[in-house]
């Protein structure tokens, strides 16, 4: 009975808007599928609702323009960093809770939230994990001990014809699992949000993270040289048994003829896991809309069902944000693995003063790798940079 009365209430809501028109901006890969949805929608509920194609990296700054009056997109399909930003403006009205926001990840929703409201209902994950060479590596390694073992095996057969282990060691997001895994954070998660002032990369944890990276040069299982397009390129040319990677990767990979296979990056210790950066992407509101109810009904009611995300994913196959999604692709290894990996994450914060901390920590990290600091005082560095320059 509650259940009609909610459909009910949910009907007589899109009744009395259905002269009201929704406009939506999303880039070239959702134009398609949702102009379809949009199109059931209408026939459904008698709502029109027009999707426009902007250039994702246009969605933003065009919406931070428009919004304010009044004017543009009642609904934006863009990435959870934007957050932190258009709420500061005003710009986002607040998801309220539904009952089927338990069968999303909690990654994904804790990359909308911001002050501890949801802002924004995701769709699709990013996360990377452990792609290797079935030729190399027939089963992926567990610990990180088992992957030194493994590429210092692999490096010492192959003779420098093939690396064991390759995958970018000064760039912050490809380091990041090994530092959070072992306790270090950017910002402080608090029930109010993230506290920029308390910075966690120069904490116990972050410095353990360091200090692995610092052994794994040391033991000249990576190089201090490797960087993204080395490791692409060689695993490309099957001269890399494991790397670190996304899932955007993975088409060039197939492409090249690689028999690989994707794993969850291997456990610091025992029990231990590694927890990479989460991207997502989702829907958020208008705050300024005349129609930003409506909007609202359009994501709980109808965009956030299963079915439908299930045709998001289909039509855009990146990770699915609904746990009962992956169910529906859990024949594909490569998307379980990379979601999996994604579920151990930690969404990348959603607030300005993230703008601060990429060049710092990448500096700390070719400072470590190069011997001209140690984890310690580069890192300890890099925090007091940017607290310098949040202030």
């Amino acid at each position: 009975m509650r259940k009609l009365l909610v459909v009910a209430m949910v009907l007589v809501t899109l009744v009395i808007f259905a002269q009201a028109k929704l406009t939506i901006w999303c880039s070239e890969k959702q134009v398609d599928i949702l102009q379809r949805l949009a199109e059931e929608f209408k026939a459904r509920y008698g709502v029109t609702v027009e999707v426009q194609y902007v250039n994702f990296s246009d969605i933003k700054p065009k919406f931070l323009t428009a919004a304010p009056e009044g004017q543009g997109a009642d609904i934006i399909v863009g990435a959870h960093d934007w957050v932190g930003e258009l709420v500061a403006n005003g710009l986002l009205e607040p998801i309220p809770n539904f009952a089927e926001l338990t069968q999303f990840f909690s990654s994904g929703l804790n990359a909308f939230s911001y002050g501890g409201r949801l802002y924004g209902l995701p769709y699709a994950l990013e996360a990377i994990a452990l792609i290797y060479n079935k030729d190399y590596v027939p089963e992926p390694p567990k610990t990180v001990e088992d992957m030194i073992k493994m590429a210092k095996k692999i490096d010492t057969e192959f003779a420098g014809e093939v690396r064991g282990l390759i995958f970018p060691v000064t760039t912050f997001y490809f380091v990041v699992p090994f530092i959070f895994g072992h306790g270090g954070y950017v910002f402080k998660d608090t029930p109010a949000g993230l506290d920029v002032k308390d910075i966690g990369l120069a904490n116990e944890g972050a410095i353990k993270g360091g200090k692995l990276l610092k052994r794994l040069i040391d033991e000249k299982v990576v190089d201090p040289a490797d960087n993204y397009q080395i490791m692409d390129s060689m695993f490309k040319e099957g001269k890399a048994a494991m790397i670190i990677n996304g899932p955007w990767a993975i088409k060039d990979y197939k492409d090249a003829g690689i028999d690989y296979g994707v794993a969850l990056i291997p456990e610091l210790e025992p029990g231990l896991v590694a927890k990479p950066f989460v991207g997502v992407q989702g829907f958020m509101v208008n705050a300024k809309s005349t129609n930003k109810l409506l909007a609202i009904e359009f994501l709980t009611n109808f965009i956030a069902k299963r079915d439908t995300m299930y045709r998001l994913y289909l039509a855009d196959p990146r990770l699915p944000a609904r746990k009962d999604v992956l169910e529906l692709v859990k024949d594909n290894p490569d998307v379980v693995a990379f979601t999996l990996s994604a579920g151990n994450g930690i969404p990348m914060p959603n607030v300005p003063q993230m703008g601060f901390v990429w060049g710092a920590m990448d500096d700390a990290l070719n400072l470590i790798v190069n011997g001209k600091a140690t984890p310690e005082e580069a890192m300890k560095n890099a925090v007091e940079r940017i607290k310098a320059q949040i202030q």
